[in-house]
């Protein structure tokens, strides 16, 4: 039997499929309203054209108000209210607004144990606890739901961080046990797991060195002192953290030219990525040859949406990994950034970029086409391929560039094992995995289906040769028999 939320969404996307040629067609003019154009890239690592999923609506700049202006803000939280939590980080403060911008309170500005210094990052727990990353003050500051300081977290005295050890945290996260895992710049051994009394766990999710020819040819030639420069290679450090509704730990990655963004298992392990993927623009030359990923955000349906600061465009991916949408760019138009430094989102699918180069926080809606996605991917994460075919198929009709959909549609198609279907939309989306595993099965199932025809065929050749097989030795035995009689008839000549 179907459930409600199944009917729920299928109803949700045959709206969307009845409305969207009505709001699509006026414009290709929702294109046209963004400074930008809408794109994804494909599996072979081509660029292509794109509806685009998310579009400016406003700015929040407190310009001029009481709260008076934002100066260089480097993070921000959205609650479960849907509230906004903004690292003020220039003016030392967090700044506590609603949804529309208008001043709730200001926390850590007062003098006194509470007062911050240069903070840069912030976590609102459930129950309103704000944990404030006061980076200045290399500490973790405490505040209840109404912004009254309540306690701090030095840097921890564990001889596991060393001596040496520079305590600089940045961003944090806190999971329902109360432990932290904190982002501390400088630091590559992982985020610091600190627990709800301030004793240091250990590190966690540290990133790795990973193999490189090139180091290694260098090594092969390389003086003594060469060698010993090689060995101290550090991995990179993290930039920045979320945390899912299912207590995953999502990170971002500075320096890596792949596995940027990781959701890092209760041990630590990337369980996002297997083998190597490149998140962000996939160009290989010019000044966007490597993505440096600052902010992410995990909304409630598991959707990733994560800000690259040397493009200035922010990324849409679904559960697993799949790039859904990218907007956003360098410039002073609306809808484009001049420094962007965080992204996080509301419940209803409104997206907050801080612009830290402008002082403001620009909010980003959902087109009619993300939302058809987004109910189709949903369906697709889910494993409910036959009934996200449909969604996919009117993707395709709006969007005939839009790679996921073929993908999604050859699953579907798999699993009602009509493979030699599939093949096509797997070729289309170049899933050369999905393509091989469909044509074993349309072998398979080939055979099995003209087995009788095999069968016939084989007892046919086999009687054939049965009834044929003596008439053949006498032949042969015969043709040898006077071959040999020609060799040793002294009369031809042959021998002697």
């Amino acid at each position: 039997m179907i459930g409600r939320n199944m009917i729920k969404m299928l109803l949700t996307g045959l709206l969307v499929t009845l409305t969207l040629p009505v709001l699509l067609l006026p414009g290709q003019a929702l294109a046209g309203e963004a400074p930008y154009e809408g794109y994804t890239w494909n599996q072979s690592g081509n660029e292509v054209r794109s509806i685009n999923g998310y579009l400016y609506d406003s700015s929040i700049d407190p310009t001029g108000t009481d709260m008076g202006s934002f100066k260089n803000p480097e993070s921000l939280f959205i609650s479960d209210d849907d509230s906004l939590y903004v690292v003020d980080t220039g003016n030392s403060r967090i700044v506590h607004m609603d949804k529309d911008g208008r001043l709730l309170n200001l926390i850590g500005d007062a003098e006194g144990s509470g007062k911050l210094q240069e903070p840069k990052g912030v976590f609102v727990k459930e129950d309103g606890t704000v944990y404030v990353a006061d980076t200045k003050n290399a500490r973790i500051a405490i505040f209840d739901k109404n912004g009254k300081f309540v306690k701090e977290f030095l840097k921890p005295d564990s001889p596991l961080l060393g001596a040496n050890f520079s305590y600089s945290p940045s961003k944090l996260v806190v999971d329902k046990r109360d432990y932290m895992y904190v982002v501390s710049d400088g630091n590559t051994q992982g985020l610091l797991q600190i627990d709800s009394g301030g004793k240091f766990k250990g590190f966690y999710g540290a990133n790795h060195v990973g193999f490189s020819w090139t180091r290694l040819l260098i090594k092969l030639v390389a003086t003594k002192e060469q060698q010993n420069q090689l060995a101290t290679v550090k991995p990179s450090e993290f930039s920045n953290v979320d945390l899912d509704e299912e207590g995953f730990i999502y990170s971002t990655t500075l320096g890596e030219e792949y596995n940027q963004i990781k959701r890092l298992s209760p041990v630590g392990v990337d369980t996002l990525n297997i083998g190597k993927r490149w998140y962000g623009d996939y160009y290989s030359e010019g000044p966007f040859s490597m993505a440096s990923f600052m902010g992410i955000s995990i909304d409630k349906n598991g959707f990733i949406t994560a800000l690259d600061l040397q493009s200035s465009k922010v990324f849409q991916y679904d559960k697993l990994g799949n790039l859904l949408f990218s907007f956003g760019g360098i410039g002073d138009q609306n809808g484009l950034f001049v420094t962007p430094s965080a992204v996080d989102q509301t419940a209803d699918g409104l997206i907050y970029v801080v612009d830290k180069g402008r002082g403001r926080i620009d909010r980003f809606r959902t087109t009619p086409f993300a939302d058809l996605v987004h109910q189709a991917s949903l369906l697709y994460v889910d494993g409910s391929y036959d009934e996200a075919q449909s969604l996919w198929q009117e993707v395709l009709r709006l969007n005939a560039n839009y790679d996921m959909a073929y993908q999604a549609i050859g699953k579907a198609l798999y699993k009602a094992e009509q493979y030699k279907e599939s093949m096509s939309y797997f070729k289309f989306s170049n899933s050369k995995a999905d393509y091989s595993s469909a044509f074993r099965e349309y072998r398979k199932l080939f055979i099995r289906e003209h087995f009788t025809y095999f069968f016939a065929g084989g007892i046919g050749l086999f009687l054939v040769l049965l009834w044929s097989a003596p008439r053949l030795y006498r032949r042969f035995h015969a043709w040898l028999y006077r071959g040999n009689k020609a060799v040793l008839d002294p009369a031809k000549g042959e021998i002697g």
